[in-house]
């Protein structure tokens, strides 16, 4: 059932590609939201290889193409930039830095 007008969204699916992101997809239709477009941000090359992303999800990214083909949805992309500032087990705050 479609939820009351107060909470029913219509909504951009940012998809990784993963089973996740397409998971929480599948819960927004089945609570009765419109899914209305895809987002996608993918490594620069967009050649399928893993890249060592900051914040990002990037296997599986080739695929969100023929998803977005599938659903005959609209489909957004963009490719993924910068450079995480601290990539050590142990974080610690640094100036600059994009968690802050």
């Amino acid at each position: 059932s479609r939820p009351s007008k107060d909470t029913y969204m219509r909504v951009l699916a940012l998809l990784s590609g993963g089973k996740d992101s397409t998971y929480a997809m599948m819960k927004c239709v089945e609570h009765g939201h419109e899914l209305v477009a895809l987002g996608n941000l993918h490594p620069p090359a967009d050649d399928g290889r893993e890249m060592d992303s900051f914040m990002y999800q990037t296997v599986g990214s080739e695929l969100v193409p023929a998803l977005a083909e599938c659903l005959e949805l609209p489909l957004f992309r963009a490719p993924i930039t910068g450079d995480a500032v601290d990539q050590r087990l142990i974080y610690e705050r640094t100036d600059g830095d994009e968690v802050e």
